[in-house]
């Protein structure tokens, strides 16, 4: 019988939280950072400026999709431990890893094939192409970064399965370890090598290599879950059952490629009939400064998901173990904690936009790209609370089992939403049409989300009653 972690079904849930929370929210604002982290510095190297961050803006969404597929594998296994060991299974937890194990390895490696092959038209489907400079740009940074895919997503997918072994601070750490290098690296081979974006890519692929390194050595150490030979071997119904738990994860990332792709095509579109942005000089503006916004709103999300996400092995537990009154207790406080992250997000986008975008060096820029910066923090980002409740409600969903609603609610905010008024809006408002189809998409998923929040409380409600 294990008992490694009957704790889970014991322990405060304000401490229970704090525990698997925090480690969970610095790993995710770590890994968001890499990107983040080489943005800041391209922005402000004077050789490389809005180009090189228009281009790292058009690439970022690509690692996004192996990062979709990474928590997919790594969240649905984290999901599928946790309520294996509360039902203390612990035989199909191990080959649930095993099984993770080997599916990461053959997608990362088949999509490093892909955009080594196709990189061109992947980066012009993605924007690339709204001047030479960015092109140019783009092709050298996606190079180098696909060359570090199959590090990045096993250190991404082995992150959460080291949480559900009940080791929140080594997953943290791991993923620590790589940032750190990059930060380290990144001024080295921009500033002092000159290597530009391929200075900045070889310095994340240096610390995501790190990060994977520390993920095997962990693998083969694991404390209450570590597969045997024969756990490796893929079976049908575990891995259909675990990429189910985690198609929400999935659905949340690569539908963010979606939007991006839209968006980035429709800043193309209509900054090219913009009397400013439709100038050759100034083009790539729109798409480095909606970037540039997308990366606070990327550290927010970390943040977001890092909460609701750091409480899956604690939620799935408890409802392994039939205790519902614990989990409908830390869906209560999950909810309060994420209001109040977005809360703070918005008084920082609507009060200080100027000073966020100083960060990503606007002092090198013209006045057309402060202005248009401004305007975009303000809009954009103007419903953050919503954003965050909502984010909330599709993980949690995840984490109790309710992969269908968790995969629909996500499928609208992202994809029927989210790409749908990003095609729509600019039709009627132009640019500013892009900057409005994010606000619209929260208010009108937060509608949902509402509806299912309160069924879901008179759930667990009836539940534990009964």
């Amino acid at each position: 019988m294990n008992t490694g972690n009957q704790f889970l079904g014991t322990e405060h849930i304000d401490r229970l939280m704090r525990q698997y929370a925090i480690p969970c929210i610095i790993s995710l604002l770590v890994g968001a950072l890499y990107n983040i982290v080489d943005q800041i510095f391209i922005a402000n190297a004077s050789y490389l400026g809005s180009y090189g961050n228009a281009a790292n803006t058009v690439v970022f969404p690509l690692t996004v999709v192996a990062l979709a597929i990474a928590v997919m594998i790594g969240d649905g296994c984290c999901a599928f431990v946790s309520m294996a060991l509360g039902r203390n299974e612990t035989a199909r937890a191990k080959r649930s890893v095993g099984n993770a194990v080997v599916l990461i390895l053959v997608s990362s490696l088949a999509l490093t094939a892909i955009y080594l092959i196709f990189a061109d038209s992947i980066i012009a489907m993605f924007g690339g192409t709204v001047n030479k400079e960015t092109f140019h740009h783009s092709q050298e940074y996606f190079f180098y970064i696909s060359l570090g895919v199959p590090f990045y997503m096993f250190g991404q997918a082995m992150n959460p399965v080291i949480r559900a072994d009940g080791s929140p601070k080594f997953a943290m750490v791991s993923t620590l370890a790589g940032a750190v290098i990059n930060i380290i690296l990144d001024p080295i081979f921009i500033f002092g090598c000159k290597w530009g974006m391929m200075g900045a890519a070889v310095a994340t692929v240096i610390g995501q290599v790190a990060t994977a390194v520390l993920a095997v050595w962990y693998l083969l150490h694991m404390k209450i879950i570590r597969p045997a030979s024969g756990d490796y071997s893929l079976q049908g119904n575990i891995c259909r059952r675990m990429l189910t738990l985690g198609i929400t994860s999935f659905l949340s990332q690569i539908s963010l490629v979606a939007a991006m792709a839209a968006i980035n095509n429709m800043l193309r579109k209509y900054g090219s009939l913009d009397a400013v942005f439709g100038q050759e000089q100034y083009a790539q503006i729109p798409m480095a400064v909606v970037g540039i916004v997308m990366k606070f709103f990327q550290i927010v999300i970390s943040i977001v998901v890092g909460m609701a996400a750091g409480c899956i092995p604690i939620v799935g537990y408890n409802m392994g173990a039939g205790k519902k009154l614990r989990v409908r207790e830390l869906f209560t406080r999950l909810l309060i904690a994420e209001a109040l992250v977005g809360a703070v997000a918005l008084v920082l986008a609507e009060g200080f936009p100027q000073q966020l975008i100083d960060i990503f060096g606007a002092a090198n820029e013209s006045s057309y790209y402060t202005d248009f910066a401004i305007k975009a923090f303000r809009t954009y980002l103007c419903m953050m609370i919503l954003a965050c409740i909502n984010k909330a409600c599709f993980i949690f969903l995840q984490a109790i089992g309710k992969a269908l609603a968790s995969t629909l609610l996500s499928m609208f905010r992202e994809v029927v939403f989210g790409v749908g008024f990003a095609l729509l809006l600019p039709v009627f408002f132009g640019l500013d049409g892009v900057l409005y189809s994010m606000p619209v998409s929260d208010i009108l998923t937060f509608l949902i989300s509402a509806v299912i929040i309160v069924k879901t409380y008179q759930e667990l409600k009836q539940e534990v009653r009964s």
